[in-house]
């Protein structure tokens, strides 16, 4: 796993304002995901936990979360969770993505994102699913993502 991302993120998430730190940190590093605004809830190796709040710069023209600020987050759990995930000898790359949209998404949206099987250590690359469910405030889910995340030796 990425020893220093979740290093990072234990050091800062107990800390006040450190999950919304660690949050615009992660922005930093990958600067497309500022365009949602995500805020990390939890992170550990299997897991990870993402919101984002309904505001305009999200939503569509019928007042909705659009759809790609959707993909968006769901990218962003996603990638982490793989990230701190795998062993780490092995680095990730999203290869493709495949996605649901089931109910119309209004109000902070709450991602969580968990792999298909444990991570293992490989000497060739192998395809790693993360499954990513978006629910509603009211726990109802409105959007449903697999991420193909390729997974394979650093070097």
């Amino acid at each position: 796993m990425s020893h220093r991302i979740l290093s990072t993120y234990r050091t800062l998430s107990g800390k006040p304002g450190g999950k919304w730190l660690f949050s615009k940190l992660v922005c930093w590093k990958a600067p497309y995901f500022s365009s949602i605004a995500p805020r990390i809830e939890a992170l550990e190796p299997g897991r990870c936990v993402a919101t984002i709040r309904h505001r305009r710069a999200v939503t569509n023209h019928i007042g909705t979360v659009h759809a790609i600020a959707l993909c968006n987050l769901a990218e962003f759990t996603g990638g982490l969770g793989c990230d701190v995930s795998i062993p780490a000898s092995m680095r990730w790359i999203p290869k493709g993505m495949t996605v649901a949209y089931l109910k119309k998404a209004v109000g902070t949206m709450r991602a969580t994102a968990t792999p298909a099987f444990a991570p293992r250590e490989a000497a060739e690359g192998y395809e790693l699913p993360f499954e990513v469910v978006v629910e509603n405030p009211a726990g109802e889910t409105v959007f449903k993502a697999t991420i193909a995340m390729w997974v394979s030796p650093k070097g």
